[in-house]
């Protein structure tokens, strides 16, 4: 599988990460993780600054060198990097709002809701409404795992296609993760934009939701 780049400069390269692609190896994953793919690629070594669940696609950032990889790293710790995501949830969705459940992993690597968690907030704002579901613009404030699939799950809009949270699963027998990261913002770097692809657009179609990339 070869990695789609979105842009790359001497000190950072960001790709298009495909639904179902780990972005770094893990035991026994198939198909191979898009950071061994783009090292290949590329011919060079990558410092991995950030992740995107194996089931998500969109945007991802990996460092060339060890200083860039460092002030990306303090950036996303400092919160600085601005991201955004596209999700499909389950239900009618018509006014923007905030999650701020705390967020804690339980046994294997699952998430949930727990006060004593660590503090996790979620913005998001209604974009269009289909068929039995809503599509979000999700901006995530701090970036604990599986945060908006946990965060959408509590309350009672879970992303669609998930596996792991929500029921009965996949939710809403999508045939994929409906989540999308497609835009980063970054002090020192261009605005970063990755629109879905056609496996996204074709299960928005199909839920009465029409547009091409471009309209988001």
């Amino acid at each position: 599988m070869e990695p789609r780049i979105v842009f790359e400069d001497g000190e950072i390269v960001a790709c298009d990460k495909p639904a179902g692609q780990p972005s770094i190896p893990a035991r026994g994953a198939l198909p191979p993780a898009l950071s061994s793919a783009l090292e290949r690629a590329l011919g060079r070594k990558l410092f991995v600054v950030h992740r995107l669940d194996r089931d998500a696609s969109g945007l991802i950032v990996f460092a060339k060198t060890a200083a860039a990889h460092a002030r990306l790293c303090a950036a996303f710790a400092g919160r600085k990097a601005s991201k955004s995501y596209l999700a499909l949830v389950e239900g009618t969705v018509s006014a923007e709002g905030r999650v701020d459940s705390c967020l804690r992993q339980f046994g294997s690597g699952r998430m949930g809701i727990d006060e004593r968690g660590k503090p996790s907030l979620t913005l998001y704002r209604p974009r269009r409404g289909g068929r039995g579901c809503s599509l979000l613009r999700a901006s995530p404030v701090t970036g604990r795992r599986h945060q908006l699939r946990v965060h959408f799950w509590s309350i009672g809009h879970p992303i669609l296609g998930d596996r792991l949270y929500g029921r009965p699963r996949p939710v809403g027998g999508a045939p994929r993760l409906m989540l999308h990261a497609c835009s980063l913002s970054l002090e020192g770097l261009p605005p970063l934009a990755c629109p879905p692809g056609e496996d996204f657009l074709e299960v928005l179609r199909g839920r009465g939701i029409e547009g091409n990339s471009n309209f988001f």
